[in-house]
């Protein structure tokens, strides 16, 4: 899998543990009736528990079920945007971190993710699901002793008003637009791009991946340097 590229052994045998813990104590469940293959389950468990992996198994409580679709699938929800405006309608997706529990993922999009190429939509659910562990995901994730929330606020509010300026104007970015449409989003896609292309945002986010890296407790540039290549 190339997502674990340059993992030391140590981390490979804790991410394997994580995995396996991940798989027992998650319901795992289709949508369509038919049962998840091993190889299904684990390539889902290894990129859930990836960024988890310096964190422990207690990151990983608050919900107990994945539900998996055969394709995007549609939900009608109701939800605030960055301005504070209430809307409601139906969605098309291929991944959801639900506040109430599941997590909802297309299983085609899941076995697509792990490629190095800045899209990883279970990474993305698990951002989302790291933030909701204080509460509504919002783009602050519960920090560690030592980091200091305001200054996390203020850096992230930065560049994310910066990068919908960017965008406005019609400026290219290999940032995803979508990461524009609220400021959990601005940190779940970023997380993506944190363990699959951790030099993009290096070169035009330093502050962001000191965050990332500070918050993950992973040095993904190390592992993972821009000439990557390595497949496992």
């Amino acid at each position: 899998m190339p997502l674990l590229a340059g993992l030391s052994e140590e981390d490979c045998t804790r991410l394997a543990e994580l995995a396996l813990l991940f798989i027992d104590s998650k319901s795992l469940l289709r949508v369509d009736g038919e049962s998840l293959e091993d190889q299904d389950a684990a390539e889902l468990a290894l990129q859930a528990v990836l960024p988890v992996l310096a964190l422990g198994e207690s990151a990983l409580v608050g919900w107990q079920e994945v539900v998996l679709y055969p394709a995007a699938f549609v939900t009608r929800d109701a939800w605030l945007d960055d301005m504070g405006l209430a809307h409601e309608g139906e969605q098309v997706l291929i991944g959801q971190a639900r506040q109430d529990g599941p997590l909802l993922l297309s299983l085609p999009d899941v076995m697509d993710s792990p490629l190095l190429d800045g899209w990883n939509v279970v990474i993305h659910e698990m951002a989302h699901k790291l933030d909701m562990l204080d509460g509504d995901a919002n783009g602050c994730p519960p920090l560690h002793k030592g980091m200091d929330r305001a200054q996390w606020a203020h850096d992230w509010q930065t560049a994310y008003q910066a990068f919908g300026r960017q965008l406005a104007a019609g400026a290219h970015s290999w940032l995803d637009p979508y990461a524009a449409e609220h400021p959990a989003e601005f940190f779940a896609v970023l997380s993506e791009c944190f363990f699959e292309t951790p030099h993009w945002i290096k070169a035009d986010y330093p502050t962001l991946y000191a965050h990332l890296s500070a918050f993950y407790r992973q040095d993904t540039l190390a592992r993972l340097p821009a000439s990557q290549s390595v497949t496992i």
